[in-house]
């Protein structure tokens, strides 16, 4: 039986199925763009939509989905997800594309919304297209550019922009800070001091020195523990990934 047949019976069994449309698009005339559809239909995650608009894009850096990036990011919302906290409203530092703010969404924990804060203006616009309906929903997410050193961990000012293009001024105080890129920070103890005391907090660091931007890597668990001093810790725990060790902190400052 040729594949089109096949096609032909499964669309006669399940009309109302758009994938075995899609799937025919794909197999049949190579239609690249179909083939998101079937995975977006498959998995029901906004990380698809964001990997079909930004796939031919020169200017969207793929490493956010490389397997070290994400096993990472899944194993952050595995733990949170067996520990049942309730982060409240979360600041996402050096949030980049706010991959891991859909991952949360998308996930059973807890949470009321997420602000996402990255120094670099290219993110904005494409951390607003990872969490699209979850912007749509009265903002329940918005990305900032903003220097994380800059930030008021107890009531920060800052602006997003609306749709339309326009500036908007908005007003938080953060529940949880999670910052997955301490390795990226150079002045890390002035960082960390500028949060609250009490504090729900989510760190990531890595032992891969080789990366010039990774300036500031830890050892292993115990140095990374004397960085980030916890005064209830939650979980603390390593990730085995090829090139390097991945190493996380949750727990109250």
């Amino acid at each position: 039986m040729q594949i089109a047949e096949i096609l032909d019976r499964l669309e006669l069994l399940y009309p109302d199925n758009s994938i075995f449309s899609d799937l025919r698009k794909t197999l049949l005339s190579q239609d690249k763009f179909a083939l998101f559809r079937i995975i977006q239909g498959l998995t029901g995650s906004q990380l698809i939509e964001g990997m079909r608009k930004y796939k031919d894009d020169d200017s969207f850096n793929a490493d956010c989905f490389s397997r070290g990036q994400l096993e990472s990011k899944l194993w952050l919302v595995k733990e949170l997800s067996e520990l049942k906290v309730d982060l409240g409203t979360v600041f996402l530092c050096a949030g980049w594309y706010a991959t891991l703010a859909t991952m949360l969404f998308e996930s059973n924990i807890k949470v009321n919304k997420v602000r996402s804060f990255d120094i670099d203006p290219s993110c904005r616009s494409i951390a607003e297209t990872f969490n699209n309906p979850w912007v749509k929903d009265n903002w329940q997410f918005k990305s900032s550019t903003k220097d994380i050193m800059d930030i008021n961990y107890e009531f920060e000012n800052y602006e997003v922009i609306r749709a339309d293009g326009t500036t908007c001024p908005l007003a938080d105080t953060p529940d949880t800070i999670i910052n997955t890129s301490c390795e990226h920070i150079e002045n890390f103890e002035e960082w960390y001091s500028k949060i609250p005391d009490g504090k729900l907090v989510v760190l990531q660091s890595n032992n891969y020195f080789e990366i010039e931007e990774h300036v500031n890597c830890v050892v292993d668990l115990d140095d990374f523990d004397r960085m980030a001093p916890l005064t209830s810790i939650l979980y603390t725990g390593e990730l085995e990934l090829p090139k390097y060790t991945r190493f996380m902190r949750i727990g109250y400052k």
